[in-house]
């Protein structure tokens, strides 16, 4: 279940399971979340296809935020066949502008690290960038 937007608009601290239906349910309110969503499935589709189990959403357009500009996601590697992956997946151009064009947004192994500091992107997406806070 994904829980009510805490004060400022994130998600509280914590990774919130749900299935695709609660996600289009909570997070395809306007029509440009509605058009990110059709790129978020085909990815995860994509992902499931090659092996993945799981998938963290994260960025503005897991908040409150009316019109996201895309959205971030990480994916779990365990069980991932390499050699079925859509080369976009792994594909990480100048700002990923491949993967924002085919999916909408841009996908990370959740394992790959994020910043100078080694942290790995599903501990990187559950801190706000801009306060330091911890987020969902």
């Amino acid at each position: 279940m994904i829980p009510p937007f805490a004060p400022g608009g994130n998600l509280p601290p914590g990774i919130h399971w749900a299935t695709w239906e609660e996600v289009v349910d909570r997070f395809g309110w306007t029509d440009r979340r509605r058009r990110l969503l059709v790129g978020l499935r085909l990815a995860m589709d994509e992902l499931a296809a090659a092996g993945c189990r799981a998938i963290y959403v994260d960025g503005s357009f897991v908040t409150s935020k009316r019109n996201p500009g895309d959205f971030d996601a990480c994916w779990e590697s365990e069980g991932v066949v390499a050699a079925r992956l859509d080369p976009m997946l792994i594909a990480y151009d100048a700002f990923r502008r491949g993967q924002k064009a085919k999916y909408g947004g841009e996908l990370f192994a959740a394992e790959a690290v994020a910043d100078l500091y080694g942290t790995r992107f599903i501990d990187f997406f559950q801190i706000d960038a801009d306060t330091g806070e911890p987020k969902g």
